[in-house]
């Protein structure tokens, strides 16, 4: 129920204009909306720190066209992960733009669709904290380019350090006052995967590690970098799975929020 909703209620019951046991059925009113092949929790928005997000992959256009018609109806953000270009021109096209919440855009580098929110926008230039994202090379960036997104869309400041891996570690080291300065740092690293140690090493703030299947054939898919990261002798590194931007994005939401 959204809050306008919600206090309509209560003030109504309030002045005696309803009943209680009234508003106790229109409060059980079910939170989520059955369709033919979802189930949307549209309720998610007052738990967490976004509406809820749709992960692309396996979704046919016109699955996703209903999904999104749907969550945009309530107001933004949206975010709809990792899906292709042309399936995303095929959602766009396929929608009635009055129907949504806001402008519905593409980012080919995050691999998403999504819907901006000026109140969340507006909330991350309150916020005193930010979120660093750091890469070790320029493959990584659209892991990180997801995380970026997702928190920009949640109200969160951001500051990109990209290619600064540890094949050339001075790079990372001039960028210290950085992420020294951060609320939390989201590390995203292929190859062997020691960004993140290296950086819980020089800094006393939070590192989320995101492994990525970026690398050669004993990078395995990322399970190479993950397994490094999970052996990680650097205090304060916690991890998510291999090429989970968003993951890592939603955490590092949630930490800064907590500073605030």
């Amino acid at each position: 129920m959204e809050e306008s909703r919600l206090k309509e209620l209560l003030q109504a019951v309030r002045d005696g204009s309803l009943e209680i046991d009234a508003c106790v059925k229109q409060l059980q009113t079910l939170p989520y909306q059955e369709m033919e092949w979802a189930c949307l929790d549209h309720h998610r928005r007052f738990r967490d720190i976004l509406p809820e997000v749709v992960y692309g992959p396996g979704k046919s256009a016109k699955q996703l066209i209903a999904i999104v018609e749907s969550l945009a109806s309530r107001g933004g953000p949206l975010l709809v992960t990792r899906i292709r270009a042309e399936k995303a021109e095929q959602v766009m096209n396929g929608l009635d733009g009055s129907s949504l919440s806001g402008a519905l855009e593409y980012s080919e580098e995050a691999r998403a669709l999504y819907i901006e929110n000026p109140q969340y926008l507006e909330a991350a230039s309150r916020r005193r904290g930010y979120v660093a994202v750091v890469t070790a090379g320029t493959a990584d960036v659209p892991v990180a380019e997801e995380a970026c997104l997702t928190l920009r869309l949640a109200g969160h400041k951001v500051k990109r350090v990209y290619d600064s891996g540890v094949a050339g570690v001075h790079r990372l080291i001039s960028r210290i006052e950085v992420l020294s300065g951060s609320t939390v740092i989201i590390a995203i690293a292929g190859m062997d995967g020691a960004l993140p140690s290296v950086i819980g090493g020089l800094v006393a703030v939070p590192v989320i590690a995101v492994p990525t299947s970026t690398g050669y054939g004993a990078n395995l898919d990322g399970i190479a970098p993950l397994l490094t990261m999970l052996n990680s002798c650097a205090t304060g590194v916690s991890v998510v799975n291999i090429d989970n931007g968003f993951g890592a994005a939603a955490v590092a939401a949630m930490i800064n929020t907590r500073r605030d």
